[in-house]
């Protein structure tokens, strides 16, 4: 029987991304490996939830006796809290064995550009229009008489 290397698989936004799947195909490859997330590609994967924080997550669940590697999948730069927090390198400093980074997508992050609308250009002081919205109501024409208030002929 050939020895099979047990993988921790630290993901949240990412974990059923197409990137986090292929990182974890790609190392089925390399050798027996059992993964500790989940069973969609058809790889022996064991799962469960942790803490909300991720350095809580894998001290809770870390173990050296039962993970040879970790595999860390973020969001892309800004948009990872995570990468903000060095999470990879953090988790390789704890747990003193290989990390592997894997950047994938979230889905429901990516937002659906749109051009601004077009804005109407009133002249040099349309910027100061500003200052009067929220204030009092316009002033009724010339010819017209103010609400509430009878005509001068009507006594």
């Amino acid at each position: 029987m050939a020895f099979k290397h047990s993988i921790l698989v630290v993901a949240n936004r990412t974990a059923d991304s197409d990137e986090l799947s292929g990182a974890l195909l790609a190392r089925a490859e390399q050798g027996p490996v059992a993964y500790t997330r989940l069973r969609d590609a058809g790889l022996e994967i064991d799962g469960s939830l942790g803490p909300p924080d991720p350095i809580d997550a894998v001290h809770n669940v870390w173990d050296p006796r039962s993970f040879d590697e970790v595999i860390v999948s973020t969001l892309p730069g800004q948009a990872s809290k995570w990468m903000l927090m060095d999470l990879p390198h953090r988790i390789a400093r704890f747990t003193g064995v290989r990390v592997t980074h894997v950047v994938g997508s979230d889905e429901k992050v990516k937002l659906e550009s749109v051009p601004a609308p077009e804005r109407a250009k009133h002249g040099v002081l349309s910027p100061l229009s500003v200052l009067s919205w929220g204030g009092r109501p316009p002033a009724p024409a010339r010819d017209e008489e103010p609400a509430g208030e009878p005509p001068d002929d009507a006594a």
